[in-house]
């Protein structure tokens, strides 16, 4: 099989079939450059390897649907608002938030020690939707068959792809079994900015307090603390900013708190 394939648009079979076997890890396009996806704890550890990346940093959740969302983290109804005005809006958005305690014993339940790559010191992830369509169609398949996907960005660790396939890196398309490649659709995202000034990056919001705990709804109020965090900028930071005042009295701004 050819390792680089070109996204047609639709669910890449080849991509699925590896990802849904054992220990499959593939480089997949978003709206921000290119991830390394997998779906099990062989996976992680390949992607950790090919990354050379340190192990305090979790991967994140790909989230095909607002039910898979739904169904592995704790939300109050104020976070599930704010995730739902992104999904239907269709505006990359990763939230820090704790698992869902029977999602978090789903995870353990694998029996390969996934959770421990998968989960920070306090038991919370990254759990991201709208991240570009040639990964959600994976997401989503992957969902209904009971499997989760979790990515990196593709990247040696520390350093952007620029949003070209070749910004992988030698290192990251040696390690994996499959590169599906859409430069054209990564730049479509951002057709105003250039490879200097793109965002490489979605935008990340903490929804927990410094314990990893839930933070409380605010109702209205004024003043609120714990409140939702932003720690880290990237695509959409002005429309995902409007929609954090328009939901939550109270949030802050904290770039790169969470590591």
């Amino acid at each position: 099989m050819t390792k680089h394939i070109q996204w047609n648009g639709t669910l890449s079979q080849e991509g699925y079939d590896i990802l849904k076997g054992d220990g499959g890890c593939i480089v997949c396009p978003t709206k921000v450059g290119y991830i390394i996806m997998t779906s099990d704890k062989a996976g992680l550890e390949r992607k950790f390897e090919a990354k050379a990346r340190n192990r305090n940093k979790p991967g994140v959740v790909l989230c095909g649907s607002m039910d898979e969302l739904r169904a592995l983290a704790q939300l109050n109804p104020e976070i599930e608002a704010f995730y739902q005005k992104h999904w239907d809006e269709d505006i990359l958005l990763g939230c820090i938030l704790p698992w869902k305690p029977e999602a978090f014993e789903k995870l353990k339940a694998y029996g390969d020690g996934r959770e421990e790559l998968m989960t920070d010191v306090r038991g919370t992830s990254c759990f991201v939707i709208k991240f570009g369509k040639a990964g959600e169609q994976l997401a989503a398949k992957l969902w209904e068959e009971g499997k989760m996907v979790y990515a990196s960005s593709a990247n040696p660790s520390g350093k952007g792809n620029r949003g070209k396939v070749e910004g992988i890196g030698e290192r990251i398309e040696n390690a994996v079994d499959l590169v599906i490649e859409a430069d054209d659709y990564v730049a479509s995202i951002q057709p105003d900015k250039t490879i200097e000034t793109r965002y490489e990056q979605g935008v990340m919001v903490s929804m927990v307090d410094k314990d990893g705990k839930l933070i409380p709804e605010q109702g209205g109020q004024r003043s609120i603390s714990p409140a939702p965090v932003v720690i880290r900028k990237g695509l959409d930071i002005d429309k995902i900013m409007m929609h954090l005042s328009d939901t939550f009295n109270s949030w802050d701004y904290r770039q790169g708190e969470y590591y």
